[in-house]
């Protein structure tokens, strides 16, 4: 049973004396490491894993960014009720529960019982035309995702995943990500659900519109980046992983959308301040590197408040859904349990060669 505060320094010793040649299961130490001080224990545990999926809809689909119509993201709610999405099955075959929001779609979705019923507003504005959320809303939609997120820790979760749906959903984080990235749209976006090239350099001009348009007050705050450029959802993942980093929850960012969020989390805090920020940072793990073209500058971007922002996996996924968070719940698990129940040198009677004098 440890006591006191465990550091990285102390959980990387105990790692250090298992029964293994140092540094031989790769990143998966850090990972434990990591778990150690999350849950503050040299025994970490991950027995439940929650998935948050927030769904919302965009206004900036009237401008035709998206391979799908916008009704589509409550047809796919309507499959996550059922159990049929990829996330579901997925979620199912690693242990972990799902919980759905509707943070904004735009549909009534009143006769679903298996989804959580949490709606800001029908779909965000236009943001090519206005701004997409008022202030109200989005601290609204913060609060829902710090609300899913005190639900999970509530129910026992050691973790946090985080995953969304929403046609349009790209768009928004690409417009999101050139703000509090300081780049313009052609380094931001990319085909989302598969766009042709003539959708693409079009849903690009439709970024570098509203980044025109919201201009003068975008790049203030990131509260003001939410409100100009939208994402229900987005916002929403912001407010869960912010909140979550609070419970001693790790969270685990899906691919580019959910990244964006967690990015925008990072900033929130850190214009809070920058030990809020590095809390966050400190719980902030990333499964995959997706296909989508802004991703690996979003995870590069997460970089300075001190996120190890290396991907986990690199599988080329590019559904969302939280898909490819849910497939490293089972890296966490082993993570934890090597170093929880590894047995040291001194422990299971075996020398420890040449290699004591690197563990101190």
């Amino acid at each position: 049973m440890s006591t006191g505060i465990i550091t990285v320094g102390r959980a990387r010793h105990e790692m250090a004396i298992k029964t293994k040649p140092l540094g031989a299961l790769g990143r998966l130490e850090d990972v434990g490491v990591r778990l150690s001080v999350i849950q503050n224990t040299l025994m970490p545990a991950i027995g439940h894993a929650r998935i948050c999926v927030f769904g919302a809809d965009h206004g900036v689909t009237d401008e035709g960014v998206s391979a799908y119509p916008k009704l589509v993201t409550a047809e796919m709610m309507r499959n996550f009720a059922r159990g049929g999405a990829a996330i579901n099955v997925i979620a199912e075959s690693v242990g972990a529960s799902v919980e759905v929001i509707d943070v904004g779609v735009d549909a009534d979705l009143g006769e679903l019982t298996s989804i959580r019923h949490e709606s800001v507003r029908r779909g965000s504005r236009n943001m090519a035309k206005e701004p997409a959320l008022t202030h109200s809303e989005v601290i609204s939609a913060l609060e829902v995702g710090a609300a899913a997120a005190h639900r999970a820790h509530g129910d026992g979760a050691q973790v946090l995943a985080l995953g969304e749906m929403g046609i349009g959903n790209t768009t928004s984080a690409a417009a999101l990500l050139a703000v509090l990235a300081d780049v313009d749209a052609a380094a931001t976006v990319g085909r989302g659900t598969g766009v042709t090239d003539e959708v693409l350099a079009h849903k690009r001009r439709v970024v570098a519109r509203a980044l025109a348009l919201h201009a003068s007050s975008a790049g203030n705050s990131t509260r003001e980046a939410l409100r100009c450029l939208g994402g229900l959802e987005i916002a929403a993942i912001a407010g869960a992983a912010r909140e979550a980093s609070t419970l001693g929850m790790a969270v685990i960012a899906d691919g580019f959308i959910s990244t964006t969020g967690v990015l925008a989390a990072l900033s929130l805090a850190n214009e809070e301040s920058q030990q809020h920020s590095r809390a966050v940072a400190d719980a902030l793990f990333f499964s995959h590197r997706s296909a989508e073209a802004g991703h690996a500058l979003a995870l590069a971007q997460c970089e300075p408040f001190g996120c190890d922002s290396r991907p986990l996996l690199d599988l080329g996924l590019r559904l969302g859904e939280g898909t490819g968070a849910a497939l490293c719940i089972p890296l966490l698990r082993a993570a934890a349990a090597v170093m929880s129940n590894m047995a040291t040198f001194a422990e299971a009677g075996v020398s420890d060669g040449d290699h004591a004098e690197h563990r101190d």
